[in-house]
């Protein structure tokens, strides 16, 4: 398998409140895990800067606005409880789509089989109208919109498993059955949605892990619901939102996974790809707060996308 890991190089200029647990530290420990002789093989690339009017594919026409007016031109400015922008966030986010964009030409052309991009600010929770949860830009939705005017793929699958609920992503694409969302979270926990009754038009799939859940429920989920359903789906590309917080310990949540976890669902998840749509695959980093369990996510999921999937759906 080839592998493309797409960083950010100005991803500390997103400025957050001192002890703001989605703070420019995150890329930092995803970069020293990939650093070690284990990833020499990945094919590394720097993400340029992305077009913010593509956030009208997804979002509505005055959000870029929105958050253009609640940018200071020094300091922090605060969206709600949790969410913030500084001066040169947009910039940060501009480069983290960049990144994503990037990647996506890198699979979709063929120059790799997928890829990994070590971007933030996390997007998953920023809803058509609304910013919030850390994102700002919902940076896989926009990827799922341009493979789709792009490169005219019909189906596209993102599967989410972030401890929290993507909202934001089902509120984009609750009424398009051409993008198949499925998410394994916390229930209950912020953001509060993602009930197993949301359903969409038959193309959500939510999967709710109890508090102190582990491994071996998660790995149930998939097999028996979240994996079925996008086979059934069949896409011609899936995109991960990848978040490492249900990593046992992540401080925002109560879910007990481990490192290896991840490798055994990016596992799974390849053995998907490689039936529906030609190991097609392009993951975004979401969220992941402890730097040791986000390290450790990271990297068992980046050696798996590297070495290949781990063997029957079954298992």
């Amino acid at each position: 398998m080839s592998t493309l890991l797409v960083s950010q190089p100005n991803f500390a200029d997103h400025v957050t409140p001192q002890g703001h647990p989605e703070c420019a530290d995150r890329v930092r420990a995803v970069e020293d895990a990939l650093a070690r002789d284990r990833f020499d093989r990945l094919i590394r690339r720097d993400a340029a800067s992305g077009d913010l009017t593509m956030a009208e594919l997804v979002h509505d026409a005055r959000y870029m606005a929105k958050l253009r007016d609640a940018r200071p031109a020094e300091g922090i400015g605060q969206l709600d409880a949790d969410t913030f922008v500084s001066a040169k966030s947009l910039a940060v986010a501009a480069t983290g789509l960049g990144g994503a964009l990037a990647a996506l030409d890198a699979v979709l052309l063929g120059e790799v089989d997928n890829a990994f991009c070590a971007i933030r600010p996390p997007g998953h929770h920023a809803e058509i109208a609304t910013p919030m949860g850390f994102c700002l830009i919902n940076t896989v939705a926009i990827a799922a919109r341009e493979a789709q005017r792009k490169y005219g793929a019909e189906r596209i699958a993102i599967i989410d498993f972030d401890v929290h609920h993507g909202n934001g992503t089902q509120d984009i694409f609750k009424g398009d059955p051409s993008v198949f969302y499925a998410s394994s979270h916390q229930m209950p926990l912020f953001p509060g949605t993602g009930k197993a009754s949301e359903t969409g038009v038959g193309n959500i799939c939510n999967a709710p892990l109890a508090p102190n859940s582990d491994g071996a429920e998660m790995r149930e989920v998939y097999r028996t619901r979240i994996i079925p359903a996008l086979l059934n789906f069949s896409p011609d590309l899936i995109l991960f939102s990848a978040g490492f917080d249900a990593h046992e310990r992540d401080p925002l949540a109560q879910l007990n996974w481990n490192a290896a976890d991840f490798g055994w669902l990016t596992g799974k998840l390849m053995d998907a790809a490689d039936r529906c749509c030609g190991n097609r695959i392009v993951s975004v980093l979401e969220g992941g707060y402890d730097l040791k369990g986000l390290a450790g996510g990271v990297s068992h999921h980046v050696a798996m996308l590297m070495d290949g999937a781990i063997g029957r759906l079954d298992d």
